[in-house]
């Protein structure tokens, strides 16, 4: 894969006339956990093989993810990635080669507290995390907040904490109900103030209202300068979900969710048994 970050970072992809000839889509946008990433947070060598041969004809690889940028330039960096990544759910532009925040759209903290108050009074309390600004931005966890990994953290006890820098966006968790109930109720209770979202296993997400990954994924398509009849896309949740929408064809790895099946235009295997590599090289074949 580190030759195709690297070719992905170019502005655009080669001719339409070569790309269509070889390959049909000039972008292939992959989310990271689930999908391009296995458990170990490694990529297999077939998958780095088969995005190298995209991009040699004539596609740009682009990383679409829900980790923030903090979470997401040492994965980048381990795989030799150079191009554009969409991270926060669609909030960050990063240049990965750079190691440089391009755009970012940030939580108005007003509303994310009015949004908490709210959903809190419906489901009673909650477990908080929040993701602050920047490409050095802490991710604050709260008591009771089950973190899923080793990812770096820095704790906190006092809420009035999560407000005293910008945020990008804010994790909750509920002691009883499952993530997809409690995604439910969150947007049931707050859908006209703020964005929810699932990002994955005890990954529910307040996001500025309209966020999603199809918001990066549409903006650094532009940078790149294709559109979305050109992108096909794969992911794995049902925060995946607008990106399917956005982009022409939408791949679903066979342990998504199944909302996000509901939606793909087509299924591939798991992560772990390469799904990428096994749709790429069918349309390279």
């Amino acid at each position: 894969m580190s030759s195709a970050a690297s070719d992905s970072s170019a502005a655009a992809p080669t001719s339409s006339a070569s790309a269509s000839a070889e390959f049909p889509y000039k972008l292939v946008a992959t989310d990271l956990d689930g999908t391009l990433l296995r458990s170990d947070d490694t990529v297999s060598e077939r998958t780095r093989e088969a995005l190298a041969a995209a991009t040699v004809a004539g596609a740009a690889h682009l990383v679409v993810t829900g980790r923030a940028v903090r979470w997401t330039r040492h994965i980048l960096d381990e795989l030799g990635y150079e191009g554009l990544a969409v991270c926060g759910q669609g909030a960050q532009l990063y240049d990965a080669g750079a190691h440089r925040l391009l755009t970012s759209v940030t939580l108005d903290r007003q509303l994310a507290g009015l949004a908490l108050a709210k959903i809190e009074a419906e489901v009673g309390p909650l477990a908080l995390a929040a993701s602050r600004d920047g490409v050095d931005g802490d991710v604050l966890i709260g008591p009771g907040y089950q973190m899923q990994g080793l990812l770096q953290t820095v704790p906190f006890t006092d809420i009035a904490e999560l407000w005293a820098a910008p945020l990008t966006k804010m994790y909750i968790q509920h002691p009883r109900l499952t993530d997809d109930e409690l995604a439910s109720a969150a947007q049931l209770a707050v859908g006209g103030l703020v964005s929810i979202t699932m990002a994955g296993e005890g990954i529910v997400e307040i996001l500025p209202l309209g966020l999603s990954k199809a918001t990066g994924l549409s903006l650094a398509a532009r940078r790149l300068g294709v559109k979305a009849v050109d992108t096909i896309a794969f992911g794995d949740m049902p925060n995946d979900i607008p990106m399917f929408a956005w982009s022409a064809h939408g791949v679903a790895m066979a342990n998504a969710h199944e909302e996000l099946k509901a939606v793909a235009d087509e299924m591939t295997l798991s992560n772990e048994e390469d799904g990428i590599a096994v749709v790429l090289e069918r349309l390279l074949g």
